[in-house]
């Protein structure tokens, strides 16, 4: 059973939902970012989304995109990424880790190269921003045969074809886009969330976790009233970016998950 099953299916057992947090690996230097993994899961992150450096990242907000900026003045890498968690896995084997970047690095390093590196690795589910299902069957094939979850985003503008077919295809869980637009925008609206989520059931069996809206405590409880689970992107690269010094850093990033994780449970 693929960790991201496992995690959600005890999570659910507990009547408890999943709380899924996103850093960019090199953010802002290669040397927090394992600390901070840590970190997380400690504070109380049910799963890891790992961002992949990358130059153009089209779907992410200024927020997000200054991460990425930071880590790339390191030069870190998809290959470092993949070394990430290797690193990880040293010390934990429970915590699912899901990649989430662009389908030009990959593509580099070929797919197949790409499907057995992740799987030695240790990684759970990759998330590749701008690789639409029609395009994705070869990679899904190679992943899935490795016992990596291929997951898919799905968004307010979503048709109900489209839902169907990232539903024929997606393991893991769904990634719903709370709002039109890039990550970190705000306006979140819980009951189109709500509305969506309803639609999507009807094609799909495997959780929802919801993202690219949730901030704080406040948003992560509402929203966690319909969906399985929330992703916390941009509050926390805010904090990686912070320019506090490494410790300081760690300490405001366990608080923040801790906070969210807390209103979760008191859901």
């Amino acid at each position: 059973m693929n960790r991201i099953e496992k995690k959600i299916r005890q999570l659910k057992e507990q009547n408890r939902k999943a709380l899924a947090t996103y850093i960019v690996n090199g953010d802002p230097t290669p040397d927090i970012t394992l600390a901070a993994m840590h970190v997380l899961v400690e504070a109380g992150v049910d799963i890891l989304e790992i961002g992949v450096p990358f130059s153009d990242p089209m779907a992410e907000g200024p927020v997000i995109q200054r991460g990425h900026e930071r880590a790339l003045v390191h030069g870190t890498s998809l290959r470092d990424t993949l070394q990430l968690v290797k690193a990880f896995r040293q010390t934990n084997t429970d915590t699912p880790i899901v990649l989430m970047g662009y389908a030009n690095p990959i593509e580099r390093m070929g797919y197949a190269a790409f499907a057995d590196a992740a799987a030695d690795a240790g990684v759970d589910g990759l998330l590749t921003v701008d690789l639409p299902p029609e395009e994705a069957d070869d990679l899904h094939k190679l992943l899935k045969q490795r016992g990596v979850e291929t997951i898919f985003l799905l968004a307010p503008t979503s048709s109900e074809a489209r839902i169907k077919r990232v539903s024929e295809l997606a393991g893991g869980f769904i990634y719903y886009v709370s709002l039109k637009g890039v990550t970190g925008a705000s306006h979140l609206d819980i009951g189109s969330v709500k509305d969506k989520l309803s639609v999507i059931s009807r094609y799909s069996q495997l959780p929802v976790m919801v993202g690219f809206g949730i901030k704080d405590a406040l948003s992560a409880q509402a929203v966690s009233s319909y969906a399985d689970g929330v992703v916390v992107g941009s509050a926390l690269v805010d904090i990686m970016g912070s320019g506090h010094s490494q410790a300081q850093i760690l300490e405001n990033l366990s608080a923040k998950a801790k906070s969210i994780r807390v209103a979760l449970d008191q859901r």
